[in-house]
């Protein structure tokens, strides 16, 4: 390939987005990144390039893995889809009759549609939470059991940066005994021959890219809310940035820190967007990515929208050009997603960490994807 530190695969016509991701890769200063496209199971773009370690200088290999951030609530949300299709889940169900305890607190009317879509008004835990306490995922599902809903559920939505992530565990616990990280392994991973798992091998962990924050990388925050409430939802994570530490690979934090590669997580989603075959029926992925809440962001102040756990588009476009993309966006730049229309499914991982009000590096790439298309 003639673009210089990229390796990997494109399919004829799509030459522009490898150009477009040297191009990226040239501006990065030193960090690493890898795009990939899949056509259903097909691969139509596999691309990898650049620094794996700053410090090290170590290449990006075609076997790197990425953490993603809130890549992995879009894992979880297929998760979700495999027990919906099932029929042991109901949307319109309270979270209380799966999961009683949640019932505390004035939540026992709390339904399950409104816990997946950021609905649910349990946000975050008043007395806060440093970042070791992620690594106990059971304990923080009893701290938010207890917790009264900061406002009424249903009323508004708030992005659940975290308490997502214990919900669906839970949920999933309690419907089927395994952890949210086994039963994607077992029913979504390995049956698609995935490297991508929530909770990584401690083997594995030679492979893992580091992570590089900018100076500047931050919680995308658009209003004036008190600050005890973004530590409500936010707790010490950004004063303490210890995700390359090896005991958050290799916990279970259901909400953020699956790892894996950007080929493996386009497959997933290539599947999904073919109709969701073999994992689940096209009727279930369709529910999956219909609207269930949409609004401006009580804490954070920007637009979101919502299916069952997965992101749809707003007004941002985060997920390209077209009106029907479904998929989940992480912390600091990654991009993850399924194009239904054209059938198609993308992930763009990387390691340098950069403030969503200027990374442009995820919809350069889908712009010059939809470009291809086009011609």
């Amino acid at each position: 390939m003639s673009v210089p530190d990229l390796s990997g695969r494109v399919a004829p016509g799509f030459e522009a987005v490898a150009e477009e991701l040297g191009a990226i890769l040239a501006e990065s200063h030193g960090s690493g990144a890898a795009f990939a496209v899949y056509e259903g199971s097909h691969p139509l773009i596999d691309l990898w390039g650049g620094v794996a370690d700053r410090d090290t200088g170590t290449p990006w290999q075609e076997d790197t893995i990425q953490l993603v951030f809130s890549g992995t609530k879009g894992l979880v949300a297929s998760c979700l889809l495999v027990l919906l299709d099932r029929g042991a889940l109901e949307l319109d169900g309270p979270v209380s009759r799966y999961w009683p305890e949640f019932a505390a607190a004035g939540k026992g009317e709390v339904t399950v549609g409104q816990a997946v879509s950021h609905m649910a008004a349990v946000p975050g835990l008043r007395d806060g939470f440093g970042a070791a306490d992620l690594l106990d995922s059971g304990r923080m599902a009893e701290r938010l059991a207890a917790e009264a809903p900061f406002w009424e559920p249903g009323t508004q939505i708030a992005y659940h940066a975290l308490t997502y992530g214990w919900l669906c565990d839970e949920l999933v616990r309690r419907l089927d005994g395994r952890s949210t990280g086994r039963f994607f392994a077992e029913e979504l991973a390995v049956p698609l021959g995935l490297d991508l798992w929530i909770g990584l091998p401690p083997e594995l962990e030679e492979y893992v890219a580091r992570l590089t924050p900018a100076d500047d990388y931050g919680i995308t925050y658009l209003g004036d809310e008190p600050e005890p409430l973004l530590d409500a939802v936010y707790g010490g994570l950004m004063a303490e940035f210890r995700w390359n530490e090896h005991a958050f690979h290799q916990a279970e934090i259901p909400a953020a820190n699956a790892i894996g590669t950007a080929r493996s997580i386009a497959r997933l989603y290539g599947c999904l967007a073919g109709g969701g075959g073999p994992l689940v029926s096209g009727d279930v992925v369709r529910v999956g990515r219909a609207e269930l809440a949409r609004g401006i962001c009580a804490i954070t102040r920007r637009p979101y929208a919502f299916g069952v756990g997965f992101e749809l588009q707003t007004e941002l476009g985060r997920f390209g050009p077209p009106a029907d993309a479904f998929g989940h966006t992480g912390s600091g730049g990654s991009s993850h997603g399924a194009w239904p229309t054209e059938g198609l499914g993308f992930s763009f991982a990387m390691n340098e960490l950069q403030p969503e009000a200027r990374d442009s590096r995820a919809p350069r790439l889908l712009a010059a994807l939809a470009d291809c298309l086009s011609r």
